[in-house]
Protein backbone atom coordinates (compact mmCIF):
# COMPACT_ATOMS: atom_id res chain seq x y z
CA UNK A 1 0.00 0.00 0.00
CA UNK A 2 1.35 3.43 -0.96
CA UNK A 3 2.54 5.61 1.86
CA UNK A 4 0.57 8.70 2.72
CA UNK A 5 3.07 11.45 1.94
CA UNK A 6 0.94 14.28 3.29
CA UNK A 7 -1.82 13.68 5.87
CA UNK A 8 -4.07 16.28 4.23
CA UNK A 9 -4.34 13.95 1.23
CA UNK A 10 -6.72 11.77 3.25
CA UNK A 11 -8.85 14.53 4.78
CA UNK A 12 -11.71 14.59 2.25
CA UNK A 13 -12.12 10.81 2.34
CA UNK A 14 -11.95 10.44 6.11
CA UNK A 15 -14.47 13.25 6.58
CA UNK A 16 -16.82 11.66 4.06
CA UNK A 17 -16.53 8.25 5.72
CA UNK A 18 -17.28 9.48 9.25
CA UNK A 19 -20.10 11.73 8.03
CA UNK A 20 -21.70 8.62 6.53
CA UNK A 21 -21.45 6.90 9.91
CA UNK A 22 -22.51 9.72 12.25
CA UNK A 23 -24.32 12.25 9.98
CA UNK A 24 -25.34 15.31 12.04
CA UNK A 25 -23.93 13.70 15.21
CA UNK A 26 -20.40 14.31 13.90
CA UNK A 27 -19.14 17.50 15.54
CA UNK A 28 -15.48 17.62 14.53
CA UNK A 29 -12.49 15.65 13.28
CA UNK A 30 -9.01 16.68 14.40
CA UNK A 31 -5.60 15.33 13.38
CA UNK A 32 -3.13 15.58 16.27
CA UNK A 33 0.39 14.50 17.19
CA UNK A 34 3.37 14.03 14.91
CA UNK A 35 1.12 13.74 11.87
CA UNK A 36 0.08 17.35 12.42
CA UNK A 37 3.55 18.72 13.09
CA UNK A 38 7.01 19.11 11.62
CA UNK A 39 8.15 15.73 12.99
CA UNK A 40 5.91 13.84 10.55
CA UNK A 41 7.70 11.07 8.63
CA UNK A 42 5.69 9.27 5.90
CA UNK A 43 5.26 5.61 6.69
CA UNK A 44 6.70 5.95 10.20
CA UNK A 45 4.79 8.61 12.09
CA UNK A 46 1.45 7.74 13.63
CA UNK A 47 -1.67 9.27 12.12
CA UNK A 48 -3.91 10.03 15.09
CA UNK A 49 -7.40 11.50 14.87
CA UNK A 50 -9.70 12.87 17.53
CA UNK A 51 -13.34 12.45 16.54
CA UNK A 52 -15.89 14.49 18.49
CA UNK A 53 -19.45 13.20 18.34
CA UNK A 54 -22.70 13.85 20.17
CA UNK A 55 -23.72 12.30 23.49
CA UNK A 56 -26.26 10.19 21.63
CA UNK A 57 -23.73 8.83 19.12
CA UNK A 58 -21.06 7.93 21.70
CA UNK A 59 -23.25 5.03 22.86
CA UNK A 60 -23.33 3.58 19.34
CA UNK A 61 -19.66 3.34 18.40
CA UNK A 62 -20.27 -0.09 16.94
CA UNK A 63 -21.56 1.76 13.87
CA UNK A 64 -17.98 2.88 13.18
CA UNK A 65 -16.28 -0.53 13.41
CA UNK A 66 -16.12 -1.14 9.67
CA UNK A 67 -14.89 2.40 8.91
CA UNK A 68 -12.21 2.29 11.62
CA UNK A 69 -11.05 -1.12 10.39
CA UNK A 70 -10.75 0.13 6.83
CA UNK A 71 -8.63 3.12 7.87
CA UNK A 72 -6.39 0.93 10.03
CA UNK A 73 -5.38 -0.83 6.84
CA UNK A 74 -4.17 2.57 5.60
CA UNK A 75 -1.95 2.95 8.70
CA UNK A 76 -4.34 5.27 10.53
CA UNK A 77 -4.54 4.60 14.28
CA UNK A 78 -7.89 3.88 15.87
CA UNK A 79 -9.29 7.38 16.57
CA UNK A 80 -10.06 8.78 19.99
CA UNK A 81 -13.84 9.21 20.16
CA UNK A 82 -15.00 11.83 22.65
CA UNK A 83 -17.84 14.19 23.40
CA UNK A 84 -17.53 17.89 24.20
CA UNK A 85 -18.63 17.26 27.78
CA UNK A 86 -16.01 14.55 28.23
CA UNK A 87 -13.28 17.01 27.22
CA UNK A 88 -14.49 19.82 29.47
CA UNK A 89 -14.81 17.48 32.47
CA UNK A 90 -11.43 15.79 31.92
CA UNK A 91 -9.02 18.71 31.76
CA UNK A 92 -8.31 18.35 35.49
CA UNK A 93 -7.63 14.61 35.17
CA UNK A 94 -5.62 14.49 31.92
CA UNK A 95 -4.06 17.93 31.40
CA UNK A 96 -0.84 16.54 29.89
CA UNK A 97 -2.72 14.53 27.29
CA UNK A 98 -4.93 17.42 26.24
CA UNK A 99 -2.02 19.88 26.32
CA UNK A 100 -0.09 17.68 23.90
CA UNK A 101 -3.11 17.22 21.64
CA UNK A 102 -3.61 20.98 21.57
CA UNK A 103 0.09 21.63 20.88
CA UNK A 104 0.05 19.91 17.46
CA UNK A 105 -3.30 19.65 15.76
CA UNK A 106 -5.10 20.40 12.52
CA UNK A 107 -8.84 20.96 12.41
CA UNK A 108 -10.00 18.66 9.62
CA UNK A 109 -13.73 19.14 9.95
CA UNK A 110 -16.29 20.98 12.04
CA UNK A 111 -16.05 22.84 15.33
CA UNK A 112 -12.66 23.68 16.85
CA UNK A 113 -13.32 22.22 20.29
CA UNK A 114 -9.67 22.66 21.36
CA UNK A 115 -9.34 26.35 20.61
CA UNK A 116 -10.40 27.76 23.98
CA UNK A 117 -9.42 25.02 26.43
CA UNK A 118 -6.96 25.99 29.19
CA UNK A 119 -5.21 24.17 32.01
CA UNK A 120 -5.02 24.64 35.76
CA UNK A 121 -1.34 24.77 36.78
CA UNK A 122 -2.00 22.76 39.96
CA UNK A 123 -3.57 19.88 38.07
CA UNK A 124 -0.80 19.92 35.47
CA UNK A 125 2.02 19.92 38.04
CA UNK A 126 0.41 17.07 39.96
CA UNK A 127 0.05 14.94 36.85
CA UNK A 128 3.65 15.66 35.81
CA UNK A 129 4.84 14.44 39.21
CA UNK A 130 2.60 11.37 39.13
CA UNK A 131 3.65 10.45 35.59
CA UNK A 132 7.38 10.86 36.23
CA UNK A 133 7.38 8.86 39.45
CA UNK A 134 5.14 6.15 38.03
CA UNK A 135 7.22 5.75 34.90
CA UNK A 136 10.44 5.63 36.90
CA UNK A 137 9.11 2.72 38.96
CA UNK A 138 7.85 0.96 35.85
CA UNK A 139 11.15 1.40 33.98
CA UNK A 140 13.14 -0.04 36.89
CA UNK A 141 10.84 -3.05 37.08
CA UNK A 142 10.74 -3.52 33.31
CA UNK A 143 14.52 -3.32 33.08
CA UNK A 144 14.87 -6.31 35.39
CA UNK A 145 12.42 -8.19 33.19
CA UNK A 146 14.63 -7.58 30.14
CA UNK A 147 17.32 -9.75 31.76
CA UNK A 148 19.80 -7.21 30.35
CA UNK A 149 19.18 -8.29 26.75
CA UNK A 150 20.06 -5.45 24.41
CA UNK A 151 17.05 -5.76 22.09
CA UNK A 152 14.61 -5.66 24.98
CA UNK A 153 16.38 -2.72 26.63
CA UNK A 154 16.22 -0.80 23.34
CA UNK A 155 12.51 -1.54 23.04
CA UNK A 156 12.02 -0.25 26.57
CA UNK A 157 13.68 3.03 25.65
CA UNK A 158 11.70 3.31 22.41
CA UNK A 159 8.42 2.68 24.20
CA UNK A 160 8.99 5.27 26.93
CA UNK A 161 10.86 8.27 25.51
CA UNK A 162 7.84 9.82 23.78
CA UNK A 163 5.98 9.98 27.10
CA UNK A 164 8.76 12.08 28.59
CA UNK A 165 8.61 14.50 25.67
CA UNK A 166 4.93 14.99 26.57
CA UNK A 167 5.85 15.59 30.21
CA UNK A 168 8.48 18.11 29.11
CA UNK A 169 5.74 20.03 27.32
CA UNK A 170 3.82 20.13 30.58
CA UNK A 171 6.84 21.50 32.46
CA UNK A 172 7.45 24.17 29.82
CA UNK A 173 3.79 25.19 29.96
CA UNK A 174 4.07 25.57 33.75
CA UNK A 175 7.13 27.75 33.20
CA UNK A 176 5.20 29.95 30.81
CA UNK A 177 7.48 29.02 27.90
CA UNK A 178 6.15 28.62 24.37
CA UNK A 179 6.20 24.96 23.37
CA UNK A 180 8.76 24.24 20.62
CA UNK A 181 7.77 22.50 17.42
CA UNK A 182 10.07 19.44 17.42
CA UNK A 183 10.95 16.84 20.02
CA UNK A 184 14.64 17.75 20.03
CA UNK A 185 13.85 21.43 20.47
CA UNK A 186 11.59 20.50 23.39
CA UNK A 187 14.43 18.60 25.07
CA UNK A 188 16.83 21.51 24.63
CA UNK A 189 14.28 23.98 25.93
CA UNK A 190 13.46 22.03 29.08
CA UNK A 191 17.18 21.45 29.75
CA UNK A 192 17.52 25.23 29.88
CA UNK A 193 15.06 25.25 32.80
CA UNK A 194 15.97 22.05 34.67
CA UNK A 195 19.45 20.72 35.54
CA UNK A 196 19.22 17.61 33.36
CA UNK A 197 21.55 16.35 30.66
CA UNK A 198 19.75 16.81 27.32
CA UNK A 199 22.19 14.53 25.49
CA UNK A 200 20.86 11.49 27.34
CA UNK A 201 17.33 12.14 26.05
CA UNK A 202 18.68 13.00 22.58
CA UNK A 203 20.45 9.64 22.50
CA UNK A 204 17.23 7.88 23.53
CA UNK A 205 15.53 9.61 20.59
CA UNK A 206 18.33 8.36 18.33
CA UNK A 207 17.51 4.85 19.51
CA UNK A 208 13.78 5.32 18.93
CA UNK A 209 14.39 6.70 15.44
CA UNK A 210 17.04 4.05 14.62
CA UNK A 211 19.54 6.79 13.83
CA UNK A 212 22.53 5.16 15.54
CA UNK A 213 23.72 1.70 16.47
CA UNK A 214 25.01 0.97 19.95
CA UNK A 215 26.70 -2.06 21.46
CA UNK A 216 25.05 -4.01 24.25
CA UNK A 217 27.27 -2.37 26.87
CA UNK A 218 26.57 1.09 25.43
CA UNK A 219 22.82 0.46 25.46
CA UNK A 220 22.96 -0.59 29.11
CA UNK A 221 24.95 2.53 29.98
CA UNK A 222 22.49 4.75 28.13
CA UNK A 223 19.57 3.20 29.99
CA UNK A 224 21.22 3.71 33.37
CA UNK A 225 21.91 7.36 32.50
CA UNK A 226 18.29 7.64 31.39
CA UNK A 227 17.05 6.48 34.79
CA UNK A 228 19.36 8.94 36.56
CA UNK A 229 18.01 11.86 34.53
CA UNK A 230 14.42 10.80 35.21
CA UNK A 231 15.19 10.76 38.92
CA UNK A 232 16.46 14.35 38.59
CA UNK A 233 13.20 15.21 36.86
CA UNK A 234 11.01 14.02 39.71
CA UNK A 235 13.23 15.72 42.29
CA UNK A 236 12.71 18.97 40.39
CA UNK A 237 8.97 18.64 39.89
CA UNK A 238 8.49 17.54 43.52
CA UNK A 239 9.94 20.87 44.71
CA UNK A 240 8.53 23.03 41.92
CA UNK A 241 6.64 26.08 43.10
CA UNK A 242 3.83 27.47 40.97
Amino acid sequence: MARIQKPEEMFPDIVEDFKKVFADNLISIILYGSGAGSDYKPGKSDLNFLVIISEEAIDHLDQAIETVSRWKKKNVAVPLFMTKSYISSSLDSFPIEFLNIKKNYILVFGENVLKDISFDARHLRLQCEREIKGKLLLLRESYLETEGKQKRVKELIKASITAFISIFNGILYLKGIELPATRREIIQSVAGEIPINPEVFMTCLDIKEDKKEFSSAETTGIFKDYLMQIRKLWEFIDQMEL
